[in-house]
């Protein structure tokens, strides 16, 4: 029997979105990107390591996001419970959200006819694309005005074309 001073499950779920926080998707956007241009500075890699270092490096920094939240910042606020664990563990999870779309464009490359070269060049746009997206939804979601929204997706463009430009002078 449901108590009307308790929020559903739905209810819960619609309060998280609109109070998401994608900083790590910004942040993990930004990451594959790197990890990209990392891979490619040490010479050709299959795509399956690519995938598999893309993903890897994802939970690994999740895994660290999380560790700090909870045994930093919040252990000194909140006390440690299952509780508290998982809603840390849910809101840095656009961390590895934000690799996945790259480690499938390496994983889909074969298909569009590209070398290992073209599969990181494609992974790489993907994740600046990424990044614009994620910047533009905490954007959106942070109600910001629509000449915010487009400073902030410039803004995070710029910052995925210097992410091409270091990849363009650590490969060349």
């Amino acid at each position: 029997m449901s108590r009307p001073d308790l929020p559903t499950a739905r209810e819960r779920r619609a309060e998280h979105r609109a109070h998401a926080d994608y900083t790590g998707g910004v942040y993990g956007s930004m990451l594959a990107a790197s990890v990209v241009i990392g891979a490619g500075a040490l010479g050709d890699y299959p795509r399956a390591e690519l995938v598999a270092l893309l993903l890897v490096t994802g939970l690994v920094f999740w895994v660290a996001h999380v560790h700090a939240q909870l045994f930093g910042a919040r252990l000194a606020q909140h006390p440690l419970n299952r509780r508290t664990v998982l809603h840390v563990c849910r809101d840095e999870w656009p961390i590895v959200k934000a690799a996945v779309p790259p480690a499938v464009a390496v994983a889909v490359s074969p298909l569009l006819g590209l070398d290992v070269s073209g599969a990181a060049w494609l992974a790489l746009s993907v994740a600046v694309a990424g990044q614009v997206g994620w910047s533009l939804a905490a954007a959106r979601r942070a109600g910001a005005s629509r000449p915010l929204m487009a400073v902030t997706a410039c803004v995070n463009l710029l910052l995925g074309l210097l992410i091409v430009v270091f990849k363009l002078v650590v490969t060349h």
